[in-house]
């Protein structure tokens, strides 16, 4: 098995206006890893996968997918990748069967009835085919999505907020899944997330983003303990609140207790009521 990344990116900058979203972003993605994209809103995580899915233009940088430069070259690696959001409705006059056999259609899938039953399967949405999209609830939409993100048996899956909106035994049938498809697949996956529960469980390495900068990298508990925190959570916080610990990796105990303080602060407004 190839040891190259699946994604490089170098220098990646994106301006809207006088709005910097991304500031010359560089990272890569092992293969068979599971890596997430962490930030507040407006960190630049959404701007990222936009990029890598070929529906934003770079205002500068490089993207490579697979080998593949996606500047231009893009078609030849889509088709070998895919994409699952929340935030992004399936056809909803459709049923789950018709909008898995268009998408499935649209990339290629080779004996896609027998892939639709296969997924539809491990997913539990068998019952759930002949029902219009519009009729179910968020947890089987969000099961329906994922669906559709696996019919060409992607060797990057992109996944932006997989389990938002779901109750907590959705949320977490949906991480039990991915778990299991990723070991079983050696898929690659790159994850946007605000869960840092979910980022914990699922991830290999994280990107910090702020501002549109990646501020720190490291596997879910090195960065814990770089910053002397409990859960990634509380680094979360930490570099949202003062940004990251460079150059630093051990804090001592007084350090660790200033920073708990800062953290802990209302906003200035609160303070002044």
């Amino acid at each position: 098995m190839s040891t190259a990344p699946i994604v490089v990116v170098e220098e990646l900058t994106k301006r809207f206006d006088t709005v910097v979203a991304l500031d010359h972003v560089s990272f890569a993605v092992a293969p068979g890893s599971t890596t997430a994209l962490l930030g507040g809103n407006g960190a630049g995580k959404t701007t990222t996968l936009s990029i890598l899915l070929g529906l934003l233009l770079p205002t500068s940088g490089r993207v490579t997918v697979l080998g593949i430069d996606m500047l231009r070259h893009r078609h030849a690696a889509l088709a070998r990748m895919n994409f699952s959001s929340p935030y992004v409705d399936l056809p909803r006059r459709l049923s789950v069967r018709e909008n898995l056999t268009v998408y499935g259609r649209l990339y290629g899938v080779a004996r896609l009835r027998d892939r639709i039953v296969a997924l539809s399967d491990e997913l539990h949405i068998t019952d759930l085919l002949d029902r219009p999209l519009g009729q179910l609830s968020a947890g089987q939409r969000t099961r329906v999505a994922l669906a559709k993100s696996l019919l060409n048996d992607p060797l990057l899956l992109l996944l932006d907020e997989p389990t938002a909106s779901l109750d907590p035994d959705s949320g977490d049938w949906i991480r039990a899944y991915l778990e299991v498809y990723q070991q079983r697949s050696g898929a690659t996956i790159l994850l946007a997330s605000h869960n840092m529960a979910e980022v914990e469980r699922l991830c290999d390495h994280v990107l910090m983003l702020r501002d549109g900068r990646i501020v720190d990298t490291g596997a879910p508990a090195a960065l814990i303990a770089r910053y002397g925190r409990q859960t990634l959570e509380e680094v979360f916080i930490h570099i949202a609140r003062r940004g990251a610990t460079t150059g630093d990796a051990s804090a001592t105990t007084e350090d660790t207790a200033d920073r708990d303080a800062a953290d802990v602060q209302p906003p200035a407004r609160t303070l002044a009521r």
